[in-house]
Formats: C-alpha cells, structure tokens, sequence
C-alpha cells in the first residue's frame, strides 16, 4: 500500500487524537494522585504501592483504567480500517462516536453520574462494534 494513501486516511488522524486522549489520562490520574500524596510519593520508585485513597483520585484512576481496556481494540480497529479502507464512511461513524464517546465518559465519571456515565459507555461500545462490523461485512 501506498504511504500517501495511508496517511491520508482519517483513521490516522483519529488515533493521533487518541494518544491524546490516553495521555489526558495518564495526566489527570498523576495530578489527582499527586496532589493527595505529594510530589515525593510522585518522583519515587513507588515501592510501598501505596494508592491515593480521595475520591477524585479514585475515579481518575478507574476511568483511564476503564478506557485502556477497550483501547487496543480502537487502534486495532482504526488502523486496519485505514488500511482496507472504509468506502462506506460507517466505520469512521463508529471510530468518531467512540472517541467522542471516551471524552464525555471523563468528566461524567469524575463527577460520579450514575447511568448516564454508563450509557455514555455504552456508546462508545457501540462505536467499536460499528468499526468491527464496518471491517468483517
């Protein structure tokens, strides 16, 4: 396959948006965390695995749990559509709808909305099945 090609699908794009995304992750969980145990606790091996214990904390680290267990599949899924292509545009619905999806779950999550933090998930599952089903048929 031509490079050209590749990189000028929009799935490429996407998943530049999602490392932005992990990242997002990654640093909210570090602050959250580190402004309940300290910088020390932060720059440290962490060998006592003492967790920060606040709610918010708590969340932050259950929710960048929570979206890496369904990003592999997203790049998975993202990248190979990027390669066979997606003439059809439904898996590129699915791809935007999860990412759109995993950015309202955060803050739905930190400030602990029963259901619709859940139905926000939902959707996103949705978006990864309409890639996958996008890829098979």
């Amino acid at each position: 396959m031509d490079a050209a090609i590749l990189s000028a699908s929009p799935f490429v794009a996407l998943v530049g948006w999602s490392v932005l995304l992990l990242m997002f992750h990654i640093g909210l969980q570090g602050m959250l965390a580190t402004r309940e145990l300290g910088s020390e606790w932060n720059a440290g091996p962490r060998d006592t695995h003492q967790k920060p214990s606040g709610v918010l904390a708590g969340r932050a680290d259950r929710a960048a749990g929570n979206f890496r267990e369904t990003y592999a599949a997203f790049i998975g899924l993202a990248l190979s559509l990027a390669i066979i292509g997606d003439p059809s545009d439904w898996g590129l619905t699915g791809a935007w709808i999860w990412l759109v999806c995993r950015l309202i779950y955060i803050p739905l999550y930190l400030a602990g909305i029963p259901y619709v933090q859940s139905l926000v998930w939902v959707g996103s599952a949705a978006g990864l099945l309409t890639m996958f089903f996008t890829l098979v048929f």
